[in-house]
């Protein structure tokens, strides 16, 4: 119903940049709403049953958003200097869950090469994991005010129960949407654990000095 463009979009986006990455912001499809689409969100919430209603026909909207955005930027990927095997995508909240949307239904021309789905809905439980699944970093906090947390373990679950690489960060205070906001909390440093992460997946360009064949 609204974008958080800075705290999760922007901010992220600078971060990455910073380490080396080519970074492409989405916004994506939203629902209608008035001036106030954080207070009418925070409305309906409170009404899951209507709330979901609305939802049914926006969501597959953004999904298909996130779908097709991979594939672009993996289309076009050769007019920035990237490699369109390195292409990947993080989201929050509703981002997190088209990106847990794509890590399941992309085809083979818009297969991200990693996901990261924060603090997302998760995904339907009956979502099946693919052969050839893209390692996947979650982070959520315990104290979700929207109780989304026990999603993104169960997340965590599907994946590692494929056998496919997943690595889970559930901090204990941080609430939900703490993206690149500063609270003084462990929260504030995910974006550094996910940086490590890349690191690990060897989407990180290497230190300078270090051997650089096959990067």
């Amino acid at each position: 119903m609204a974008l958080s463009i800075t705290s999760e979009g922007t901010s992220v986006a600078k971060y990455l940049a910073a380490k080396g990455v080519t970074a492409f912001v989405l916004k994506y499809r939203l629902a209608h709403t008035g001036d106030d689409a954080t207070q009418e969100f925070a409305d309906l919430f409170k009404d899951r049953a209507k709330f979901d209603q609305v939802m049914a026909s926006e969501i597959p909207l953004a999904d298909s958003d996130g779908l097709a955005a991979v594939t672009w930027v993996r289309h076009h990927a050769a007019a920035y200097g990237v490699s369109p095997d390195r292409v990947g995508i993080i989201g929050f909240s509703a981002g997190g869950g088209i990106t847990a949307d794509v890590a399941v239904h992309y085809v083979s021309e818009g297969r991200p090469a990693f996901v990261a789905p924060i603090y997302s809905g998760g995904l339907n439980a009956d979502a099946p994991v693919p052969a050839d699944a893209p390692p996947m970093f979650i982070a959520a906090a315990t104290d979700d005010n929207l109780g989304l947390a026990p999603q993104s373990i169960v997340l965590y679950q599907k994946w590692a129960a494929a056998g496919k690489s997943v690595e889970l960060h559930m901090y204990a205070k941080g609430g939900h949407g703490f993206g690149m906001r500063k609270q003084d909390l462990p929260t504030d440093h995910w974006i550094d654990r996910f940086a490590d992460w890349l690191g690990l997946q060897g989407f990180l360009p290497p230190p300078a000095g270090a051997p650089t064949a096959g990067y």
